[in-house]
Formats: structure tokens, C-alpha cells, sequence
């Protein structure tokens, strides 16, 4: 047997089941000119939000499988149904309880069955009805119904109530647009009180109780009576409507129609005496402003800006402006700050701990901190960190704002344009908001961070302005005590942030913002410091986020040393951590796998078995001494590198033929070195006109990559002499410096990484130029162990140095047969490369 739910069992014990065949006597009821017959037991048809009145024809659309068995059922058989509407109309399978008992007998005058399954009926109503009892018929229900008889009426009394009614209505239907007028003419011509009755009650826009209570009155002269009473309050009820209606119609402008619903909102608030209508928010903002503890000026805007808030529609667009206005206002660290840590000796740990070496940034950090001690004026540097990527510069501030107890934040600057993402927006654009300095340090919640303004170099600029030239306020010592942002448009004073910048170079940098900063080298790290650094973070750092324990994984000294030499040249050790967390990442296959009995020892014996085959190899030929080839120092953004310049000597007119992806500044650099040659051609042992009838082909390797600057000049020259003369240059030596036209070296830059460079290549002895000597003072002494520094301040001094012999010059009274070559001349194929 199926299970019977709550509803069928109350169904079942509510009501008596019986066979749909006994319909019970008949009842005949007689309207005018016609008369109805019908059975007292009808079919039930429930109705949601619709009374049904005598002589009211209205469709209905029918989708509830039980209502649609009822109006089957009656009309297949005299077309009579009973309608009665629903208490609660949100009831889907409404029970006896949950239905009026007063309702209408009607009858069905059309039938449409829709596609979806549902149907749409034409009824009438035909008289007033009572359902004595529910009956439920297999899938429907049936009423024993009660028909009350309406019985004709007349008198004075009733005269005066029908003529009262229909001035009322009258003046019901011209005020209310929702129903129209020719129900006026039709009223008007209805002779019978009860009809009338009837009728005005079915086009009332009232809510279901109220026509129900319409619908159950006894006798035409008590439902005129409430049709009186109902109509009176329904035309006070539409007055107020349409005079609020004429309130808003009178405020707004044409092209503000959309605002019409808030319009009338806010009059109906009005009527009810609530005239302001967001009191408790303008309260909460007052509030809010008076706990904020902003400077007097700031006090002075708020205050005017709270003022017209007041003053403004709820709903207005200018008052979500204002309203973030405030709240962009009270929201923003006027006076919070955080207190430094006094302790110098715990600053200097904690830096000690985060990062190796680096000591002239902590020094830097240090002094500040002893200065604040000292004077108590909080005035915070504007830092400027230089170097290659990879050697901490992001991540060194973090450290500096935990040393120092304060917050950080961090603001990315490539890639920016805009010059309104540094000072603002305007409040007049929609969806303004105020620059990232001030989103900055409202996240911060304190007016003294450590604020990192990453990238610094990789700013642009275009139409929408220059984002350089907004951060010469922000960066400006004397000036950013009253930054002004576009969107707030008063000052903040940003001298007790702690700006530091981070760049890899400083070309891209417009002179003025480097002025305004304190600009601090980070170089390059040695092997002796990425060791340490290997060994002391990033190994167990990575071993972590492998998953592993401590004692999984053993990577030693020489493992370390063997992944610096074979898989990574680099300034920094961004790739060295990437090759130990491959490592780490094997190391925790095996353990998964349950593989790991024994803790995983990496030697440089079985390394490639974890990391694959070495992608840097020192070439054998890198170690001879060689004839037009001399070894460069560069500096790029990652770091020192090694750059080998070659020369060879072909049959020509004289060209001079540079390769490699050259630079301007670099052709020029070889075309100095050209003319230095020949003007101390006798000297090299040259013709006076050996560049007549050869070419000199200049090429640097790995021509994919662009190289510009001047400090390959005396390397390019010294490649030239070899190749002209056939004297082999020294494999362990290698050079910087820039050459003038009388062979004078002038300085360069990136020593320290050139330096590092030449180390890592296995060079012994490098020339620099002597105004750089100076450099080797601040020169870590493990960058400089192992190293010859020799200081030159001319191409003879350099020549001395880098070629394996002197350059003997043509003997005199040795002068050759005509037409034969001049000995060591570069049209002898022995010296040509």
C-alpha cells in the first residue's frame, strides 16, 4: 500500500469519499429572464487573489491537475462549477480549512486548453453560494452547495444608497486610471440594487479579504453599505495618490523618469512626517568624522561636504559621490602611527636574519633609526635600491618594516601610464577613486609605513600623462609633508612614510626623480655569498614546501657550488632556488612513493641525475691564448657577464664591418678604436696605409642579444691589434674600459659585477681604468680574492698587460722588395684571422 501523506490523511478524515455519479437533487435558481438548474454537489474550483461576484464574466487561467479534473468534469456535464477563493494564496494543494465557504456558483462559457498543458475559461457568475460540505472524488474535489437567494429590494433607504454608491464610484473609476470609463455608463444603467451591488464590488482594485467581506454581506442593502464605506476610504487612499503624484511630477526634469518610484517614495516618507529620509546614516558619518581626529582643514571639508549630503535626494547620483567622499576621509590614517623599535642591536638581527651581506643598506637603516633616537623627528629617508634581479630588493623592504614595527605596503609600478594612478582621479568622473598612494596607506591604517614603490624604472608615460613626473611631489622631502591627491583635494602629509624605491637601472629614470632619492647599490652576489644564502634560506625554505622533513634531503657545500658552476650565472638566486626546488620536488616524489628509506645526499657526483645535463660548460678553446679574440666586461640588468670580442682580417677597401646586435654607442666606440690604431700604426708595427686594402670584421657572440655601451672600447682595440698584428692576446685577462682617440682609458660602471663576472669565467687579472681604482675600496674583499687588479690609464699600459708579447715595430733598413708585403703586416696570411 502507498504511503498517505499529512494532506490526503487530512483529506481522507475531513471529508467523505463518495462516487463522482451521486450528484445529489437538483437546485434551480432564476436571474431575471432566466432561469439555472443544477445538482447541489458541484465540482470545486479554488481560486487564488480572485473573488468571483454574480453577474461578472471573467477568465481564468486553470493549471492545478485537481481544478482542471473539476472543470472537465462540469463540463461534461452541465457546465456548473463552485468558485471559492483561497485564504493564503501562496497555498499550492489547498485543504477545506484553507477555503472560504462563501463563493459563486458560475457557469463555463468558453474552454481553451493551452500547449503547456494548462487551460484559460470564460465564466459567469450566477448567484452566491455557501459550500456546506467538502467531498473529495478520487482527483478532485466536490461541495455540497447552499445557494443564498438574493431577494429584490426597493424604498427610499435603498434609493439613497444606490444613488450614494454611484457617486462615489464615479468619482472611484475618474481617479483611478486602472479601470476604464465605460464601466461608469455601464453601473449607470443598471436598474437593480442588488446587480449594481454586485458589479461595482467585482471592478473594486481591493484586496481579497475586503471582497470577500463584499461578497458574504446579507442582502443588497448591507453590501451597498459597505460598498459606501469601502469606496469612501479607497477614494481617500487614491486623493493622497495622485496629489503625491502631482508632488513628484512638479520636481523632476524630463530626462529623470527613471528616479519616479524614489520621487514618490520620498513624498509618501514626507506625509508621514519622516522628513529626512537616511538620518541614521548622516548620523553614523558625523560620528565617524568626529572620532577620525582629522587636522582642522580636513575637519572644515567634511563638515560642508556632510552639510550638503543632508540636503541632497537619498537616491541622488551626487550623494553616493559624497558619501565615498566621506568615507574615503574618515577612513584614512590622519594620526595613527606605529612607534619604531628603539633597539638597534634587535633591528640589526632581524636584518641579519632575513637577508646575507648587504651591508651598506643596513647601515643605512641602522643610522636612520639612530637619528630618530637622538632628535625625535620622525622624517623618513627616501631610499632608492639599484641592482640586477634577484638580489633581494623587494623582499629587503619587507625585512626593514618588520625591524622596524611598522607596516608595509607594496605598489607595482610597471607598466604604469596614467599619471592619475600616482595623484588621483577628479570627483567630477564616474567611479573616481584616489591615487595608489592614498589607497596605499589607507590599507596600511598608519600615516607611517614602509612604502615600496617596486620597479620604479618600468614606468612609461603617454597621452594620459607622465606617472614620472606626479612622483616628484610623493618623493620629495620638502614637498610631500602637503600632497594633494585630485581626488581628495586636500593635504596629507606623507614625510614620516618611508618610501623606498626599487629599480634594475637607472637610465630609464628622469634625472630629477633620481635627485630626490638616496640611491643605494645592491651588487651582484659572489659564490661564496649565494652559498651561504643557499645554505641558510633557501634550502630549508624549500625543503618546506616540498613537504619534506629536515633530515630528507642532505645538499652540501659542493652541491651547492656544482648548480652555481653547471646551471645558474646569474646576478641574483631566483634560478638557483628553482634548481634546489627541483631537487626538493624529486626528494618528495620518492617519499610519496614510500622509496625515501634513507635521507637523499645530492654530491656533485650524482647531481645531473636530479637536474639533467649542465647548461653551462667552460670551453676548452676558452683557455688558450688566442690571436684576435679578447676578453670584455659588461654590466646588464641581471648582473656582469663576460663578452668576447672578435676581429678577423679579410682583403678590402678599408670597411669596417661591426656584427653581433650592436649598439650606437658601441659602433662608436669600435670606430675609436679604428682610428686610435691608425694613428700609431708605425708604433704597432704597421704600414702607414695597411687599411686600404683590408676589411676589419668586428663580432661579439650570441648576436640575439642587443649590447650597447662604450665600456668595450679598449677591448675591441686590443682585439684589433692582435688580429692586425698576429700577437695572440692572454686567455686570463680581461678588460673594461672606454677609449679615446689619443688611447686614453676613462671610467666605467657595474665593477663589482664585472669583477664577479670575470671570477666566475675563471679570469685572474682584470683592467680597469684608473679612475676607477677608487671602486675597489668599497669592493667586498671575497669579490677581490683571487682577482689581479691592475689600473690603466692608457692603450700602451693595456697593450703591455693583454697581448702574450710587445709589438715589435719594423726595423728600419729591412725594407722589402717593391710588391712584396712588409713583414707582420696584416696582408701576410699569417697574421690574418
Amino acid at each position: 500500500m502507498p504511503p498517505i501523506s499529512p494532506r490526503s490523511r487530512a483529506r481522507q478524515s475531513a471529508k467523505k469519499k463518495v462516487s463522482p455519479r451521486d450528484r445529489g437533487p437538483k437546485l434551480e435558481v432564476t436571474r431575471g429572464d432566466e432561469t439555472f438548474t443544477f445538482h447541489e454537489r458541484l465540482p470545486l474550483l479554488p481560486l487564488r487573489d480572485v473573488v468571483v461576484f454574480p453577474y461578472m464574466t471573467i477568465p481564468l487561467l486553470v493549471g492545478r491537475l485537481p481544478s482542471i479534473n473539476a472543470i472537465e468534469k462540469a463540463v461534461a456535464r452541465d457546465r456548473v462549477l463552485f468558485v471559492t477563493a483561497q485564504k493564503r494564496s501562496e497555498v499550492a494543494d489547498p485543504t477545506h480549512e484553507e477555503l472560504y465557504e462563501a463563493g459563486t456558483v458560475v457557469r463555463v462559457l468558453q474552454l481553451f486548453r493551452l500547449p503547456d498543458g494548462t487551460m484559460r475559461v470564460l465564466v459567469e457568475g450566477v448567484c452566491r453560494g455557501r459550500a456546506e460540505r467538502f467531498f473529495w472524488s478520487s482527483d478532485y474535489y466536490t461541495v455540497k452547495v447552499a445557494v443564498e437567494p438574493e431577494a429584490a429590494v426597493s424604498g427610499s433607504e435603498v434609493e439613497a444608497l444606490v444613488r450614494h454608491v454611484l457617486a462615489l464610484f464615479n468619482d472611484y473609476v475618474h481617479l483611478n486610471r486602472r479601470i476604464p470609463d465605460e464601466v461608469i455608463a455601464t453601473a449607470n444603467n443598471i436598474g437593480d440594487p442588488v446587480c449594481l451591488a454586485h458589479t461595482i464590488a467585482s471592478h473594486l482594485l481591493v484586496k481579497v479579504p475586503q471582497k470577500q467581506k463584499l461578497l458574504e454581506a446579507r442582502g443588497a442593502v448591507e453590501r451597498l453599505r459597505l460598498l459606501g464605506e469601502t469606496l469612501a476610504a479607497e477614494l481617500e487612499i487614491v486623493k493622497l495618490e495622485r496629489k503625491i503624484e502631482g508632488q513628484v511630477r512638479s520636481q523632476l526634469h524630463k530626462n529623470q523618469k527613471e528616479f519616479y518610484l524614489n520621487e514618490q517614495l520620498k513624498a509618501i516618507r514626507k506625509e508621514l512626517g519622516h522628513q529626512n529620509e537616511f538620518a541614521s546614516e548622516i548620523d553614523e558619518l558625523s560620528a565617524a568624522i568626529r572620532k577620525a581626529r582629522l587636522p582642522r582643514e580636513v575637519l572644515g571639508r567634511a563638515m560642508k561636504e556632510l552639510d550638503r549630503l543632508g540636503k541632497m535626494s537619498f537616491m541622488s547620483p551626487e550623494a553616493t559621490v559624497v558619501r565615498n567622499y566621506l568615507d574615503w576621509l574618515v577612513s584614512l590614517p590622519w594620526t595613527r602611527a606605529t612607534r619604531d623599535h628603539g633597539d638597534m642591536a634587535r633591528v640589526e638581527r632581524i636584518l641579519d636574519e632575513d637577508h646575507h651581506g648587504l651591508r651598506k643598506v643596513k647601515e643605512r637603516i641602522v643610522e636612520y633609526l639612530a637619528v630618530l633616537k637622538l632628535t625625535g623627528r620622525d622624517k623618513g629617508p627616501i631610499l632608492c635600491f639599484v641592482g640586477p634581479p634577484g638580489v633581494g630588493k623587494t623582499s629587503l623592504g619587507r625585512s626593514i618594516a618588520r625591524a622596524l614595527g611598522r607596516r608595509f605596503v607594496r605598489v607595482a609600478l610597471g607598466g604604469v601610464r596614467d599619471e592619475a594612478e600616482i595623484r588621483g582621479h577628479r570627483r567630477t568622473y564616474i567611479g573616481s577613486l584616489p591615487g595608489r598612494v592614498i589607497q596605499s596607506l589607507r590599507r596600511a591604517g598608519t600615516r607611517n609605513p614602509v612604502f615600496l614603490l617596486d620597479e620604479i624604472d618600468k614606468l612609461g608615460n603617454d597621452f594620459r600623462g607622465d606617472p614620472a613626473s606626479a612622483l616628484l611631489e610623493v618623493l620629495d622631502p620638502e614637498q610631500n609633508h602637503t600632497f594633494n591627491d585630485h581626488y581628495l583635494e586636500v593635504d596629507f602629509d606623507l614625510s614620516q612614510v618611508m618610501f623606498i624605491c626599487t629599480a634594475n637601472s637607472l637610465y630609464s629614470i628622469p634625472p630629477p626623480l633620481i635627485d630626490r632619492m638616496e640611491t643605494l647599490k645592491l651588487p651582484s652576489y659572489h659564490e661564496d655569498e649565494k652559498v651561504e644564502i643557499a645554505r641558510r634560506f633557501l634550502i630549508p625554505k624549500q625543503i618546506a614546501a616540498a613537504g619534506l622533513e629536515p633530515g630528507d634531503l642532505r645538499l652540501g657545500v659542493p652541491g651547492i657550488r656544482s648548480i652555481l658552476h653547471g646551471y645558474t650565472r646569474e646576478a641574483g638566486v631566483r634560478n638557483l632556488e628553482r634548481e634546489i626546488a627541483g631537487i626538493c620536488r624529486k626528494a618528495a616524489r620518492r617519499k610519496a612513493a614510500g622509496r625515501l628509506k634513507s635521507p637523499l645526499v645530492v654530491t656533485p657526483a650524482n647531481l645531473q641525475r636530479f637536474l639533467g645535463v649542465p647548461r653551462f660548460i667552460d670551453m676548452a678553446i676558452e683557455r688558450v691564448n688566442r690571436v684576435g679574440i679578447a676578453n670584455g666586461l659588461a654590466w646588464t640588468e641581471v648582473g656582469g657577464d663576460l663578452l668576447t670580442i672578435e676581429v678577423s682580417i679579410l682583403p678590402g677597401k678599408g670597411d669596417l664591418q661591426l656584427t653581433g646586435k650592436l649598439g650606437e654607442v658601441m659602433r662608436e666606440s669600435a670606430h675609436a678604436a679604428l682610428t686610435w690604431i691608425r694613428s700609431r700604426a708605425e708604433q704597432l708595427g704597421l704600414g702607414r696605409d695597411f687599411y686600404r686594402e683590408i676589411d676589419v670584421h668586428v663580432h661579439v657572440p650570441e648576436g640575439s642579444i642587443p649590447k650597447d655601451g662604450p665600456s668595450a672600447g679598449i677591448t675591441i682595440a686590443i682585439a684589433m691589434v692582435s688580429a692586425l698584428t698576429g700577437v695572440p692576446t692572454r686567455h686570463e685577462v680581461a678588460m673594461t674600459g672606454e677609449i679615446t682617440l689619443r688611447g686614453s682609458v676613462l671610467a666605467v660602471g657595474g665593477l663589482t659585477e664585472k669583477a664577479l663576472a670575470a671570477r666566475r669565467a675563471g679570469l685572474t687579472v682584470v683592467l680597469l681604468p684608473r679612475a676607477n681604482e677608487k671602486d675597489l675600496v668599497e669592493m667586498p674583499e671575497e669579490v677581490k680574492e683571487g682577482l689581479e687588479f691592475v689600473p690603466v690609464e692608457s692603450m700602451d699600459q693595456v697593450l703591455e698587460r693583454a697581448l702574450e708579447r710587445r709589438v715589435q715595430p719594423p726595423v728600419p733598413d729591412a725594407a722589402p722588395a717593391p710588391g712584396e708585403p712588409d713583414e707582420g703586416s696584416a696582408a701576410d696570411p699569417q697574421y690574418a684571422h
